[in-house]
This record gives C-alpha cells, structure tokens and sequence, in this order.
C-alpha cells in the first residue's frame, strides 16, 4: 500500500445522500452523490427505511461513476474507506456493507471512520493552497448534527466540546420552514423566505446563551425552544387575524440560530486561544450563516475556513480524505469486523476493532 499519498474510494451514507469520492493524498479525484432528497420531501423529513432503499439502490452505480470520473481502476486502489457512523443504522449499514464487500473482492485494505471527523477532513481538499493548520475550532451544522469540536490532530485527537441537546440546527429549519408552509428541505427555503425580511423584526430566544446556562452549557446548542416560539408567535398572529409576515419570521428565526452558532464558535476561540475557526456541514450553505462568521471572525482575529459546498454537505470525498490522512500517519486497516454505529462518539476518529454497533 502507498502511504505516501494513497490512493483511497470513500463511501458515505449517513443519512439521505449515497456518497462516493475519490482521492489521491490530499488531491480530489471524484465526488459523486446521489440524493434521495426528493423521495422525503414527500414526508416532510428523512425517513430511515426510505433511506436505506435508496442507498441501496444507488450504491453500485454511484461506485461505477465515480471510478469512471476519477479514471482509476479498483487494482489501483490502495484503501476502501466508508462512514461507520454516527448516523442512520440502515443507511450506515448498506454503506459498511457496500465497503466491506468491496474490501473483501479487491483485497484492499478497510478502514471504517467517524462522520463527522470526516467534515473537518474534507478542508483538506481545499483548493486555496492554504495549509490545514492545528490546533482549530469546527463549528459543524448539519440535519442531523451541531456539534462543536477541538480538533488538535485530526488522526489523533479530537475533542468534543459541545453539541445540541435536542433539535440540530438543520432539522429547526426543516421545522420552522413546516410552520411557515414553507417545503422541505427547509433550510434554502427559509434562506429564500428571509430574503427582504427584517432580521430584527423579532426578538427570538437564543438558546441556552443566558447567564445561568453558560456553567454547565457554555458550548451546547438547543433549538427546541426556538422552533416553539416561533410557533407560538405564528399562531398568536393566527388567532388575531393578523398575516403572518413570513419574511420577517423566517429572517428572524434565521438570525437567532445564526447568532448562536457563530457567538458560541468565536467564544470557543477566544477561550481556548486557537485562531482558527472551519465551518462545516450542509447547513453552511446558508448565507447569513457566512456572512455572519465571516464578520464576528474578522472582529476577533479569527482565520475563518470553509471548505468549498459541495464538499460541506455529506460526501464520499471527506470520508476518502480522512481514511488517506489516517494512511499517511501509519495507521493500520479497522477489522472486517467492526459495525455500523449510529452514535459513534466524535472522539473515536477511526473504528478499528471489531463493535457490536448499535
């Protein structure tokens, strides 16, 4: 195996998005996904069983376009990577599965990593020329995860510093966009819906930022009481006969979970003195989001780093970057053995030996 700059096929299926990527050391090779998207808008939200199907359905010809796309044979290949968890247990099982078969027919080294690790790995495809330089901050905002994290060495030590207590950022987008009438998935549409609204028009609760809560939560997220106000709000103007203004709603809602996330990613900063901040996770895509991170990070003296968007949202690509990092550093291969994990802690980088999963 080249540990040098190997060559590694990652594969991603966490949750509704069947992801295959391709790289070469740090050099980007292919990124294909899949997205069942569309079959869960149906439903308002991800169902798992759907999911799985999906995944399954895609898997092989996902593998072929990217191999096609990347212009590399299996023969070639120096490592099979793939997502273990944490995240939906079907849909991580089709995807451990789909890698270990393929581990198995090409005799090619396994190695089962961390999901969200993977979204502080996929920075390090960037194209800026810029290095990836520790220790620094993630800020990672997904559907299904926000989590803030200390990354002092991402093969070797990453700490949690903090992570939602109930609704992930992504999933009160997807809520409050349901409250608004608005279509899933909820975050572009709210993005869309605030455009013209007055971000001040409504003072909305910032989550577990009072006083009191700093001791025990100072890194911690909750959005459930957030998504409930606004629901109480929508319908107090309901009951008056009032029309709702939605763009003012939605720009409200958006800046009270902007503010939290951003506050609590600088303070992170300060407090730990690290300079350095990545944001990551589909959730990225939004604007205000960056345009808020961009500015706070400025203010402090912060390096703020996001990765391009298609590689912030769930992908093959930051799985294969990671599996290679772990290549590079002498890592050895995970067992064949080890299972899907849908609660797989964000300490535990690699999964090597074998799990009873979850």
């Amino acid at each position: 195996m080249n540990r040098e700059n190997p060559l590694v096929l990652g594969i991603e299926s966490s949750c509704d998005e069947t992801g295959i990527g391709i790289v070469r050391g740090t050099t980007l090779l292919s990124n294909t996904i899949a997205s069942s998207m569309d079959e869960h808008a149906r439903y308002g939200g991800v169902v798992p069983e759907v999911a799985a199907r999906a995944h399954l359905e895609a898997m092989g010809p996902s593998i072929e376009a990217a191999m096609t796309e990347a212009g590399v044979t299996f023969e070639e290949l120096d490592a099979i990577a793939v997502t273990s968890g944490p995240g939906l247990s079907g849909a991580l099982m089709v995807g451990v599965g789909a890698a270990k078969a393929l581990a198995l027919s090409t005799g090619k080294p396994f190695y089962a990593v961390n999901h969200l690790v993977g979204h502080v790995g996929a920075d390090i495809l960037d194209t800026r020329g810029e290095p990836f330089d520790y220790p620094t901050i993630a800020l990672l905002v997904s559907g299904g995860h926000t989590s803030l994290l200390l990354v002092r060495d991402l093969v070797g030590d990453v700490e949690l510093l903090g992570e939602t207590i109930d609704d992930a950022a992504g999933e009160a987008f997807d809520k409050v966009a349901r409250i608004l009438g608005l279509p899933y998935p909820g975050g572009p549409q709210i993005d869309r819906a605030a455009e013209g609204g007055n971000p001040a028009a409504i003072r909305f609760p910032r989550g577990l930022s009072l006083p009191k809560d700093m001791a025990a939560h100072r890194y911690d997220f909750s959005f459930s009481g957030l998504k409930t106000a606004v629901a109480r709000w929508v319908e107090r103007a309901e009951d008056a006969g009032e029309e709702v203004p939605i763009a003012d709603v939605a720009a409200s809602f958006r800046e009270a979970v902007v503010d939290v996330l951003v506050t609590k990613a600088i303070n992170a900063c300060k407090d730990l003195g690290v300079p350095r901040l990545l944001l990551g996770g589909g959730v990225v895509a939004n604007a205000r989001l960056r345009e808020v991170a961009a500015e706070r990070a400025a203010a402090a003296g912060v390096a703020l780093r996001i990765p391009p968007f298609s590689l912030c949202t769930d992908n093959g690509a930051m799985i294969a970057a990671l599996a290679a990092q772990l290549i590079m550093a002498g890592k050895e291969p995970s067992s064949l053995g080890v299972a899907a994990d849908s609660t797989l802690p964000v300490t535990e980088i690699q999964v090597a030996e074998l799990t009873t999963g979850s």
